[in-house]
């Protein structure tokens, strides 16, 4: 069932968005913070730790432009719809309180032959002030909806050193990461639903594309910025294999020569990339600033 490439150009919203501290906090946990060590990321995990000032996971701005998935593009089957690329770019550190209007535009759908890909761009503007907060690039997966003729697409180059990594980490989800997860929003039976699952081909359900993205992003913070979420500025990533509850992710970055700019992947346990071709984009800062 073909989607509709007509709908380019599609916008939904814009959408109030509210948030507080408390939405920060769970998001934190939804994406592994403390996990292993507790008193580690009180700056994520906690709003009233001495001499800790509060920070957002800079991935949260997907959730908050999330909204209700991707606007009405057509039929397609909903178990074979998975999330294949995201890409986010913040203008600076996110508050953990506040209001904001999110805009979703559709601006590309590819035709993969048997499948498509839709691509979204959400944009979250402060609601007092105006200023553009983030702006999310989302790319989804749409089993079975090709075949209308349309463009194939592009996708920028990448290359990784042939080199070992400048970062490797290794960390656990848990067997209910995915039932945490979807607290922060994100309720597609996809992830807690067995039978909706099956009918996907998959024997159980998967882990959220975002929360294997929000792990990523939470690690590169804490090892790049020194925990420091203000100096990230962009992430993104192609999603190429589903991650279960409590699988391990081992994430591996690679400096490029330009400060501003380091490549990674994760992978799973049998170091097959689970989120590929990522490029993290970073500000400048003193170290020892986030945590």
């Amino acid at each position: 069932m073909p989607v509709d490439p007509s709908r380019v150009g599609t916008t939904v919203g814009p959408r109030t968005v509210d948030w507080t501290e408390r939405d920060c906090l769970l998001y934190a946990l939804a994406v592994g913070a403390g996990q292993r060590d507790p008193l580690a990321e009180l700056a994520f995990t906690t709003e009233n730790s001495e001499q800790v000032t509060q920070q957002v996971v800079p991935s949260f701005a997907v959730v908050l432009g999330f909204g209700e998935g991707i606007p009405e593009v057509g039929e397609y089957d909903p178990t074979r719809a998975v999330h294949a690329e995201q890409e986010l770019l913040l203008t600076g550190p996110l508050p953990v309180r506040g209001r904001a209007r999110a805009t979703t535009t559709v601006t590309d759908i590819w035709d993969k032959g048997r499948d498509a890909i839709v691509w979204t761009e959400t944009t979250l503007v402060e609601a007092e002030t105006d200023l553009l907060l983030a702006r999310c690039r989302t790319g989804a997966f749409l089993g079975g909806a090709g075949g209308f003729g349309g463009e194939r697409g592009s996708s920028p180059s990448w290359e990784l050193p042939d080199r070992a990594p400048d970062l490797e980490v290794t960390v656990s989800t848990r067997p209910e990461q995915a039932l945490l997860y979807r607290l922060t929003g994100d309720r597609n039976p996809l992830h807690s639903d067995p039978a909706f699952a099956a009918r996907g081909g998959f024997a159980r359900p998967i882990l959220h594309g975002l929360c294997t993205y929000g792990y990523t992003t939470r690690i590169l913070v804490n090892e790049l910025a020194d925990g420091d979420a203000g100096r990230l500025a962009s992430v993104r990533g192609r999603f190429t294999r589903p991650v279960f509850p409590g699988d391990d992710l081992v994430i591996r970055a690679w400096r490029t020569g330009d400060d501003a700019e380091v490549l990674f992947r994760t992978t799973n346990s049998a170091g097959e990339p689970v989120l590929d071709r990522g490029v993290v984009g970073l500000r400048p800062g003193a170290p020892g600033g986030g945590r």
